[in-house]
């Protein structure tokens, strides 16, 4: 048996991925890419388990009425059960911002009829999510008064999954010559044309960090940048971070090493939830296409840096101390395993299953929904230390609550109204010693607790009906983005 390969060296996908968008999602890793395939349908799909090994899956939507011959940048946003893609399409001049929505994330992915944006060119929809719960949508657009003529980005409100509130604020536009699309572009009418565009937002440390791409990818200033703010709802642009002479683009063209227009990229975090990737298209001279690569990012300070474009083999992204649920031990109740043992279900009154390990500080984050339409009266999680249980988060369908409860008390959290336990749901506990964060979601529930002695045990529990849990991996701690 071949052991696992501790390298990889980019492109991961050597074929055609326009425009790449990673979701995670159970566990595994779903790349969604611009384009009308050669089956006719709209954007291609690839699977991965580890960020590095990608399978062409297919195409994920039939075209629309029309016969338009664009279809870019896709980006999927999962929630309560549902798959919305983001996605824009019109004839290169005149473009639009949709969503269509499936139930699968392979899933043939429906328009749903709404054309989210007003603008004549509209184009690269990114959705970021607030800690609050608030939704934004980013995305470009063209600025023709500008000081500097062209493509720039916006951000406007997401009401709910298929309104904006029709108020788009400035985020970046063009500053620095790097960015100079065309100096003479005939079809804009001969103008010196920039180009800002392929939104992607971070947080750290309480910034919004937008990433973007600028330029033109056959010059090489091309590559990508970001600009800062305190404030998402600013009514100033952001701050730049790269002038392109003093200050370089975190990625750009390497024509030397043979990387040419790296660019267009969305963020992804990595096997143990804690390293992020950056994942981006470059441009394959031999092939004339764009082909995937992935590269570590990370802060230094308050500086955002993309540990590439490498064009050297790098390490493998680092791999949870436990996955699955093999280690797992019944304790009571029901107990059913899938035969690859990647998920299993508890079901039948105070049904029980441990997970013994020695980390002290570490990240858990496991996926979990409720398989009958009777609601159990709670199902949840909790961590032990020397077999007593040090905290517990539980989960109360029928209240709509959440309750967190330590050797010292309770508290409770509403649930957020449209929460739907029958979906599958992400739970991430972050340990160290003898605190605890919780993130539901990531976002709909954030609090943390504190226990008594450091845990040596991970408790799942269900008293009613069956719930079924995923996805679960534990890893140690290192420094936590965000």
């Amino acid at each position: 048996m071949n052991a696992p390969a501790a390298e990889y060296l980019n492109p991961v996908y050597r074929r055609s991925c326009p425009d790449p968008f990673v979701l995670k999602y159970d566990g595994e890793y779903w790349c969604y890419f611009t384009g009308i395939q050669p089956d006719g349908r709209c954007f291609g799909l690839l699977h991965s388990r580890d960020l590095v090994y990608w399978q062409a899956v297919g195409s994920v939507m039939d075209p629309l009425p029309g016969n338009f011959p664009c279809y870019w940048a896709p980006e999927v946003v999962y929630a309560n059960g549902l798959f919305y893609l983001y996605y824009s399409v019109g004839n290169e001049e005149q473009m639009e911002i949709r969503v269509a929505l499936a139930d699968r994330p392979d899933g043939l992915f429906v328009d749903q009829g709404k054309r989210l944006t007003r603008e004549p060119f509209a184009i690269d929809a990114h959705v970021f999510i607030d800690d609050d719960g608030r939704r934004y949508m980013f995305y470009a657009t063209d600025f023709l008064d500008h000081t500097r003529i062209g493509t720039g980005t916006v951000c406007d409100r997401l009401l709910d999954p298929f309104t904006l509130a029709g108020s788009p604020r400035p985020v970046t536009r063009a500053l620095f010559d790097w960015q100079v699309y065309d100096p003479q572009r005939q079809e804009k009418g001969g103008v010196r044309w920039h180009t800002i565009e392929g939104p992607f937002v971070l947080k750290h440390g309480g910034r919004y960090y937008q990433m973007f791409s600028g330029g033109n990818w056959q010059n090489a200033s091309y590559g990508v940048s970001y600009a800062t703010s305190d404030r998402i709802e600013s009514q100033d642009e952001w701050q730049q971070a790269s002038d392109g002479e003093g200050s370089l683009p975190v990625l750009r063209s390497l024509p030397e090493q043979g990387v040419i227009g790296p660019g267009h990229n969305s963020v992804v975090r990595g096997l143990d939830n804690q390293e992020l990737f950056c994942v981006y298209h470059r441009w394959q001279p031999e092939t004339a296409e764009r082909v995937l690569a992935i590269d570590r990012l990370d802060w230094v300070g308050d500086r955002l840096v993309v540990l590439g474009p490498s064009y050297t083999p790098q390490p493998m992204p680092e791999t949870p101390l436990i996955a699955g649920f093999e280690a797992f031990t019944p304790l009571s109740g029901g107990w059913r395993l899938e035969q690859n043992a990647s998920a299993v279900w508890l079901s039948g009154e105070d049904a029980l299953a441990s997970l013994f390990f020695d980390c002290p500080a570490c990240v858990i984050e496991i996926n979990f929904l409720l398989t009958g339409q009777q609601a159990p009266d709670r199902f949840g999680f909790g961590l032990a230390a020397s077999d007593r249980t040090q905290f517990e988060v539980s989960l109360h369908p029928e209240t709509g609550r959440l309750h967190l409860k330590t050797l010292s008390g309770e508290q409770q959290r509403e649930l957020p109204p449209d929460f739907a336990a029958q979906a599958v749901h992400l739970l991430r506990l972050e340990v160290q010693d003898r605190w605890v964060k919780i993130f539901l979601d990531d976002v709909t529930v954030r609090t943390s607790a504190q226990i008594v002695q450091t845990p040596d045990a991970l408790i799942l529990f269900n008293n009613g009906a069956p719930v079924r849990f995923s996805g679960f991996a534990l890893a140690r701690k290192q420094g936590i983005s965000g």
